[in-house]
């Protein structure tokens, strides 16, 4: 996303070489793989690397697109008042992002940056004036979820878990960076027009950004010690995807896939939608959670379901009957009795995770 901040470019290189070749003698990859669809997105700036420079380590050059925009302030704002000169026009790669992300039932994805070492996690802005309010702890309604994630890539790192500095070179530290592994976005600094809040609100999507090297634009000889500092944080964080309630939403009586359904977990929490085949996932903690489903044109179907320690993916089907219909009986195939068949070709059988590289900066005077 930040043309010079080029880690993660080079590190989804490295982890599709890792999972390539690892397929066939590794069984953690092999099943990963199995179960997982993962796009890679490895530059969403490549105009702005053409400008960027080796061994920068702070500056702005390439951090824009070719007009100079910065792409991770150009998303749709949350909020009309947070409207400004680089959000008013959306960019092309931002449109192209946007398109994708909404074309694809995306449940789980990580934006790369540079600039630090932490995992942001949503809101990044807030109902505020910029100019008079810096930062402002903003939580979305799904925080826990977003802790945890946030904590299951800073955990699986070397360093970025621990308290303290964040950098490994001391000119680098800023007095206003955080001093932990995790971070509310808004309670850094607050950031209008960012990716991972547009993808929360819009898409069934959760995101984090993740910034992952303190020096933007590192030499070669440093590439290898930052891969190995972030490949393992990388796959685990591929493997949360499986933290989740799924199945397939479909007609009672012709067991035809029902497309746009919503699935929620409670009131205030994320919705997502069923897709093209009826497929939905829905990222959960551990707990006990009243999953509704809901369509215009059928009845709502109400069920419970419980995440244990044991069982952190949960198959939850439901069959809707359409309004106007005669509601099953009990002598009737009931919603849980009645599971279609997957195809196996769809994309009932596997999730999804993106991890997007877009390289952001997370210094406090640039970002």
């Amino acid at each position: 996303m930040h043309g010079n901040e080029v880690s993660g470019r080079v590190f989804l290189v490295y982890l599709a070489e890792t999972l390539l070749k690892n397929y066939d003698t590794n069984p953690y990859i092999r099943k990963m793989l199995d179960t997982t669809r993962i796009h890679l997105m490895p530059s969403m700036n490549p105009d702005g690397y053409e400008r960027a420079i080796e061994g920068d380590d702070s500056g702005v050059r390439g951090r824009g697109n070719a007009v100079g925009q910065d792409l991770n302030r150009n998303f749709p704002p949350r909020f009309p008042e947070m409207v400004s000169r680089e959000n008013s026009k959306t960019q092309p790669e931002t449109a192209a992002v946007m398109r994708w992300t909404k074309s694809i039932p995306f449940v789980l994805s990580a934006n790369l940056h540079g600039g630090t070492a932490i995992v942001n996690y949503p809101f990044d802005d807030a109902p505020v004036n910029r100019l008079r309010i810096r930062r402002n702890y903003s939580p979305a309604p799904d925080n826990e979820l977003f802790v945890r994630l946030a904590y299951s890539y800073a955990r699986a790192h070397k360093r970025m878990w621990k308290p303290g500095p964040r950098c490994l070179n001391p000119q680098l530290e800023l007095s206003g960076d955080p001093q932990s592994g995790i971070v509310n976005g808004a309670e850094w600094y607050i950031v209008s027009g960012g990716m991972q809040d547009w993808n929360y609100v819009h898409t069934n999507c959760m995101e984090l950004t993740v910034e992952i090297n303190c020096v933007k634009f590192p030499p070669k000889s440093r590439l290898k010690m930052l891969w190995d500092e972030n490949k393992y944080a990388l796959l685990h964080y591929i493997t949360q995807i499986h933290n989740a309630i799924h199945g397939l939403v479909y007609d009672a009586a012709t067991r035809a896939p029902i497309i746009g359904a919503t699935v929620g977990i409670d009131s205030t929490s994320k919705i997502v939608s069923s897709f093209d085949h009826g497929e939905y996932w829905r990222l959960a903690n551990i707990g006990n959670y009243t999953v509704t489903v809901d369509h215009p044109d059928y009845l709502s179907v109400t069920k419970e379901v419980e995440i244990t320690r044991d069982r952190r993916s949960a198959q939850l089907d439901f069959a809707l009957t359409r309004v106007g219909d005669p509601v099953p009986t009990e002598s009737e195939p009931s919603p849980n009795q009645a599971e279609p068949v997957p195809d196996p070709d769809s994309a009932t059988t596997s999730s999804l995770v993106t991890i997007v590289v877009l390289p952001l900066i997370s210094l406090l005077l640039l970002r």
